[in-house]
């Protein structure tokens, strides 16, 4: 959800976003079903018994946000554990505190672990046959009719791909030795091998559910390990690791469709590398404009409430991963060692599925989708109840009651209505933005608009103030005495 406060009467206004995790009319139901699941599993019945019954101390915490805390209940500051060359100090880190996350934060991660073990045990056991079968027919197999169409016109030669990923490798080669990241060359090769190793298997399971796995959780964990007390390297090791593959199937899937729309591939190629680099530019450029103009930009103080909730959850990783250690988080003894279960969990789960699937392969057991299951729930935190409850409710009435009673209907507006809303939120935004919230710093309609019960008062509970349920006294800590 975003939310901007305005004016001094600290009314909000809110642009509610149902496809927060994704168009609820662009994924079939049976996916949508399998994150629901997932969802009310993991957020309504595990999360309330793991906090209520204070496991990882979690009563001492919001039981869902998107930042870390140190044992007085107080915001994490990491600069109490770097010396003045800004490295990690084991012995600052003892004298101060260890890393403690919110309920939904810890289980987030230990369903990523599951995500990505289930995914290589699932394409295994449905999908390794398939995918064995089309790479020996890859090189020899008979054009369908769409193939046919599109040969008329002319390829994309391999070497214009190669000078692509030449120039774009020399690049992060510049930005790795030019400036003082402490990140080794041949982590950022292995960076990418994991990327290309997982296209495959993730993209088969984007390809059918429309949902995609996250390498972000393994890349951190694997770089935390190899080379702690780095954040700059463990954010440069994530992003490459984990984009170069999410772009690679954005980019596959572009080209689909271009396929599919009989877009010649050349100029698919064109404005796909065009646009990459203009809109890396622009971003860069408005970033820039934003930290030099936007008053405590991404901090709970800012007043127009630009808290950039994403950002922060990345930069808390930052200091799990990156400046204290997966090892002094995870390994045995620490604080949230049982979630490395959730890896045995999640290599197991498919199993169990496929076996089902196997016994009673005609029924509705063979949808059942662990890698979604897993994964489905990855944007909790910031992400709440509020973004994937009437995701779920809008999926089904879509994706399954008008689907079946009304097909025609749907097969001819579906999509074009998907895209329509998604189009319509963006122009609500800008209009939003510079009719109420720009004129005159937000003042315009601040009693009568912006301001009312629906946008106000659900911030004054003990939820939207994230009240803990076990307050400490002043000079009172929780958690274990030593670490």
């Amino acid at each position: 959800m975003c939310n901007c406060k305005q004016g001094r009467n600290e009314a909000y206004l809110h642009l509610p976003q149902i496809a927060y995790v994704g168009s609820p009319l662009a994924t079939p139901w049976w996916a949508e079903a399998n994150i629901t699941v997932g969802f009310v599993f993991f957020l309504w019945i595990l999360t309330p018994i793991l906090h209520y019954t204070n496991t990882w101390y979690g009563l001492y915490m919001p039981i869902s946000s998107r930042t870390s805390y140190d044992n007085t209940g107080k915001k994490y500051k990491v600069t109490k554990i770097l010396t003045e060359d800004k490295v990690f100090d084991p012995e600052l880190y003892k004298a101060y505190s260890p890393l403690f996350l919110s309920t939904t934060f810890a289980l987030s991660y230990g369903l990523s672990f599951a995500s990505i073990t289930a995914t290589l045990s699932h394409c295994f056991l449905y999908y390794r046959k398939q995918i064995w079968k089309q790479a020996r027919r890859a090189m020899h197999e008979q054009p369908d009719v769409h193939a046919c169409l599109m040969s008329r016109y002319k390829q994309v030669p391999e070497w214009w791909y190669a000078i692509i990923f030449v120039t774009m490798f020399a690049a992060g080669l510049v930005c790795i030795l030019v400036w003082d990241t402490k990140f080794p060359v041949p982590w950022f090769i292995l960076a990418l091998v994991i990327a290309f190793f997982y296209v495959i298997p993730i993209g088969m399971i984007q390809a059918i559910t429309n949902q995609q796995v996250g390498l972000n959780v393994i890349t951190e964990l694997i770089i935390g390990y190899g080379l702690p007390g780095r954040p700059i390297a463990m954010m440069m090791f994530k992003t490459w690791g984990y984009i170069t593959m999410a772009q690679a199937l954005t980019f596959t899937s572009d080209f689909k469709l271009g396929h599919y729309m009989k877009v010649p591939p050349r100029a698919m190629f064109f404005g796909q590398v065009i646009c990459a680099a203009l809109a890396g530019t622009v971003q860069l450029a408005v970033q820039s404009w934003m930290f030099s103009n936007i008053e405590g930009m991404c901090t709970d103080t800012q007043k127009d409430k630009f808290t950039c909730p994403s950002t922060e959850v990345f930069g808390t990783a930052s200091i799990i991963w990156g400046v204290i250690g997966p090892a002094r988080q995870f390994s045995v003894g620490q604080i949230y060692q049982a979630l490395c279960l959730f890896f045995l969990i999640g290599a197991i789960a498919p199993v169990v599925g496929w076996a089902l699937n196997k016994k009673w392969p005609n029924t509705w057991v063979r949808f059942i989708n662990f890698p979604v299951i897993f994964s489905g729930t990855g944007l909790i935190p910031p992400a709440t109840a509020i973004n994937y409850a009437p995701w779920a409710v809008v999926g089904f009435i879509f994706q399954y009651v008008i689907r079946r009673r009304h097909f025609s209907w749907w097969a001819k507006y579906n999509y074009v209505l998907s895209a329509g809303l998604d189009a319509g939120v963006a122009i609500s935004a800008v209009l939003t933005f510079f009719i109420l919230q720009y004129p005159k710093a937000g003042e315009i309609g601040a009693d009568t608009i912006q301001e009312w019960w629906g946008n106000t008062i659900p911030w004054k509970t003990a939820d939207g103030l994230g009240t803990p349920m076990r307050k400490l006294t002043k000079g009172e800590k929780f958690g274990p005495t030593t670490w």
